[in-house]
């Protein structure tokens, strides 16, 4: 499981702000000086980021600059003395904000990529004042008004359905935004908006901080570590250091033998932002699940969560919280399974234990090696990033028609970064930015971003720019990148964002590529996890790093035969935030001490003791550093229950490279964008509606 950062507007004041095009004239600072943030992205490709021409000090003023050019393009929409069309209100504010745009994707990239003590205390200040800014437009009442006036009188516009799409997505969003709100309650949102702007800010600084924390320890303590690993854990100045993220904690846990290393990794890892100190997130926790709930009822809604879901696939939280809870009891009953598999083998062994949450992994991995007689160990010579990379690309190509060129003749923002030219068919389609390695003020995971989305919405087309970012240890030098299944499927997801965004063909930039509903996004990343396992992928590019051999097929019978295995504490693991998530955003009101809160839901819910939440919630970042995922991160199951049905299609059809298949996957669901609703793009591609029946068999779990 992985999550990405999807490049989306779910603000709306930013929604227009961040379509970005090569064809804006650059906008002037006070002084008259040109900012190079800010201004027309120059050279090839349709334009491309400056990233070689950065000025982090420059990011105030230009944004300064580019909200102020945003509000004289909507001052020419709203003084237009003109009725209200589609023409002259909403393709000029589709058109507008490029500016805010190109600075928002740099300032983006810098702060998740590159963050440094100045640019932190830098988005304290940015932060509100682009907060502030969204709720200027949408409270903006003329603009709102024109806004309103096309949707009633939508009849008389002969509209494609494209563009119906488009006004249906600007009305009803800045309707949920409460754009029609009394001026009261317009104030007091955007209060809210602007205090937890801040709060976000200082939860994902709080976060960053525990998570650049290195535990130093003797080569001794790193015993049944593999070689390569270990070295790319050794520090200039002696003994070896194991940072606190997840990358790192997963394979120490899983090999080291040393059972209070793995205890002492397990506790840095689950317990950061949870350390009762000057960077603990559990007050900050409890602040922002009042302001969202305040929000949600002066916006008219019960619960933050019935608002964030009104939009989605799922409509109501009653209906994730019914999937979930479909999937949960099956899930926990295969965890005591296999927690009842792992106590026999310690217990064979004289260890004189019971099973932990740090012994989880370490024990599981004898299982898989007893059952299935598969020791992650033998898998990983074979996985090296940069030939599954490859393979990926391949795989892109064979499915999709997608060609990858190298290149160097576009700036990147670190030396680490890579490059590709895509195309389809001879023609261009975009950039495709890969950015793997961990490195000091990045911040953890694995993500996708769109730095600019396609569209041809003035007639010419223009490209679109994604990225995949992960955290990668560098291996020692010579030594090739070798990772572990579960990072190897991350990889496959991220690029599975990627194909989404490089599929896309629309006119327009706000319906482009992953502008989707929350809990659709991740079901083309979800899918494209399956190709990794494939045997055209692995007998090409799953090659042992001493020997070139391809992995021989009895280990990958070996790996196919163990699909399912873990399966209960993966899902538990994930499930677990995801309801913690939703009840957390049910609670209404109250006062919430997120560590009991956390600790006593678990309980009722019945939460296996070997494991804890993937993401707790002093941690959760998709929750708490942003709106993004609040009461959505159930969207991984729900996207999932497509994912498997998705999957059985390819299968029904005699296999993963069947074109009929994918051609129909790319023309209802990875070309359309928004463009249509997602229940109906799905019925396009399958014939039907998705079955849960194909969740429950993915994941082994019994079909009633």
């Amino acid at each position: 499981m992985s999550e990405p950062n999807i490049d989306r507007r779910t603000t709306l004041g930013l929604m227009a702000a961040t379509v970005l095009s090569s064809a804006a004239a650059p906008v002037w600072a006070q002084d008259g000086t040109a900012l190079s943030l800010t201004g027309e992205w120059t050279g090839p490709y349709g334009g491309v980021p400056p990233f070689d021409n950065v000025d982090i000090n420059q990011f105030e003023a230009a944004y300064n600059a580019a909200m102020a050019s945003q509000r004289r393009e909507i001052a020419v929409i709203v003084k237009n003395p003109e009725p209200a069309t589609f023409d002259n209100t909403i393709l000029p504010y589709e058109r507008s904000g490029k500016a805010l745009g190109r600075v928002g994707t740099i300032y983006g990239i810098w702060n998740g990529n590159l963050a440094t003590p100045e640019l932190q205390a830098m988005g304290k200040t940015i932060q509100p004042k682009l907060a502030a800014f969204s709720d200027e437009i949408i409270q903006d009442p003329k603009l709102f008004e024109r806004i309103k006036s096309v949707w009633d009188n939508k009849a008389k516009f002969n509209l494609t359905p494209e563009q119906d799409r488009l006004l249906w997505q600007y009305y009803t969003n800045f309707v949920r935004a409460g754009a029609a709100l009394s001026p009261k309650a317009k104030t007091r949102v955007a209060a809210i908006n602007k205090e937890l702007s801040l709060l976000f800010k200082t939860f994902s600084d709080n976060l960053l901080h525990d998570e650049e924390q290195v535990l130093v320890v003797s080569e001794a303590e790193l015993a049944g570590l593999p070689d390569g690993l270990k070295a790319s854990m050794k520090l200039p100045g002696g003994g070896y250091g194991i940072a606190n993220t997840r990358s790192a904690m997963e394979p120490v846990t899983t090999f080291c033998t040393n059972r209070a290393v793995r205890e002492k990794v397990w506790r840095a890892y689950v317990n950061r932002g949870d350390n009762g100190d000057q960077w603990d997130n559990n007050a900050i926790i409890s602040k922002i699940l009042k302001l969202r709930f305040e929000r949600a009822q002066l916006r008219g809604y019960e619960t933050h969560a019935h608002w964030r879901l009104e939009n989605a696939m799922a409509k109501t939280p009653a209906n994730a919280m019914a999937l979930m809870e479909a999937v949960w009891g099956p899930a926990v009953a295969r965890v005591r399974e296999e927690v009842a598999d792992m106590q026999a083998v310690a217990d064979k062994e004289g260890a004189g234990i019971t099973i932990e949450p740090w012994d989880y992994r370490f024990y599981a991995e004898k299982v898989r090696k007893e059952r299935y007689d598969l020791d992650e160990n033998e898998v990983k010579p074979y996985l090296q990033m940069e030939k599954l990379r490859d393979g990926m690309i391949w795989a892109a190509g064979q499915i999709y028609g997608f060609e990858f060129l190298p290149v160097s003749d576009v700036p990147v923002f670190h030396e680490d970064v890579k490059v590709w030219k895509v195309s389809k068919a001879g023609a261009p389609v975009g950039l495709f930015y890969f950015d793997p390695y961990a490195r000091k003020g990045k911040r953890s995971g694995a993500w996708m971003n769109a730095y600019r989305s396609q569209q041809r919405m003035d007639g010419k087309e223009i490209l679109t720019l994604v990225s995949n970012n992960s955290n990668f240890i560098k291996a020692a030098p010579g030594e090739p990148i070798l990772i572990s299944w579960d990072d190897a499927s991350t990889l496959f997801h991220e690029f599975g964002h990627a194909i989404h965004g490089l599929s896309s063909n629309v006119t327009y930039p706000s319906l482009a590529g992953t502008n989707v509903a929350r809990d659709y996004v991740e079901f083309p990343s979800q899918l494209n996890e399956h190709w990794l396992s494939t045997k055209e992928v692995l007998s090409r590019f799953a090659l042992h790093y001493e020997t070139g051999e391809p992995m021989p097929a009895s280990l990958l019978a070996k790996i196919e035969k163990a699909d399912t295995f873990n399966q209960g504490f993966s899902t538990v693991e994930y499930l677990a935030s995801a309801l913690i998530d939703m009840k957390l955003h049910l609670a209404g009101g109250a006062d919430i001490d997120a560590d009991a809160f956390e600790r006593e839901e678990l309980t009722k819910l019945g939460m296996p003791k070997e494991i804890v939440m993937r993401h707790r919630t002093p941690q959760f970042g998709h929750v708490f550093s942003s709106d993004g995922y609040s009461a959505g991160y159930y969207s991984y199951l729900w996207s999932d229950t497509l994912t498997a049905d998705c999957a059985e299609a390819f299968t029904e059809a005699g296999g993963f490279y069947d074109k009929a298949v994918a051609d129909r996957l790319q023309a209802h669901v990875l070309s359309v964008g928004n463009t249509v609703d997602p229940a109906d793009g799905y019925r396009a591609f399958r014939g039907r509606d998705p079955n849960r029946d194909a969740l429950m068999r993915k994941r082994g779990f019994p079909v009633k």
